[in-house]
């Protein structure tokens, strides 16, 4: 039986993030389950450390490129459809870009896949919270769940509350399901930062806080 029971005080991160949302904004937004993380969704049994897994190995492939370490994977009935990891922000680079994101270019893979789509039956797993561009493009593609590892207090977009936003984006329905397999994420983070020649978001918010999480006493892997 898989252990998910991580979150405790770790997941205590930010007003914005304790907050649950409201029912009717249409963003759903749940606590990892603890024991087994295993989530009835629309027609199959989906075992979210696994597919986690997959994401976090994208994400630790990229880092070791120097790369911002974050991962995803798009699953549907079960199997993973599309994959994308962070690019654009190695230290060679002269000009970080801010679009080429793990799920942005999971949604382009998305898009070239072979197999028929349906994408209310898609579940999109990413090692980081989405944040308002890749949110929005996740809404726009009308996926049904979002799951994430750890959470994005400097740029999170997924607490946004979908019924002050224009119908396009009010009127979806997406389920969020935050904390699945959130340390092993943060580890991934930690040495990012840790790593001198890895230069973005440095002495940012985002490092301070990704730090002071590490530190938490009782951290679980």
């Amino acid at each position: 039986m898989l252990d998910c029971s991580y979150i405790k005080d770790a997941i205590r991160y930010s007003i914005r993030q304790k907050k649950q949302a409201n029912p009717d904004s249409g963003c759903n937004i749940k606590q990892a389950p603890k024991e087994r993380c295993r989530c009835k969704g629309m027609q199959y049994t989906m075992n979210h450390e696994a597919f986690m897994g997959l994401a976090l190995d994208q994400a630790a492939a990229v880092a070791a490129r120097g790369e911002f370490p974050v991962g995803c994977v798009i699953v549907q009935d079960g199997q993973v459809v599309a994959r994308g990891a962070r690019f654009g922000t190695s230290p060679d680079r002269s000009m970080v870009s801010e679009v080429d994101h793990a799920e942005i270019r999971a949604l382009r893979n998305l898009e070239i896949c072979q197999q028929a789509v349906v994408p209310q039956n898609c579940t999109l797993f990413c090692t980081m919270e989405p944040c308002l561009m890749c949110f929005g493009a996740i809404l726009l593609a009308g996926l049904g769940t979002i799951v994430y590892a750890f959470e994005d207090p400097m740029g999170g977009g997924t607490s946004c509350d979908l019924r002050f936003l224009p119908p396009l984006y009010r009127d979806s329905r997406v389920q969020v399901i935050r904390g699945i397999c959130r340390q092993k994420s943060l580890d991934l983070f930690y040495n990012f930062f840790n790593k001198e020649a890895n230069r973005y978001w440095k002495n940012s918010f985002l490092e301070a806080y990704v730090r002071k999480q590490h530190q938490m006493p009782g951290k679980n892997k």
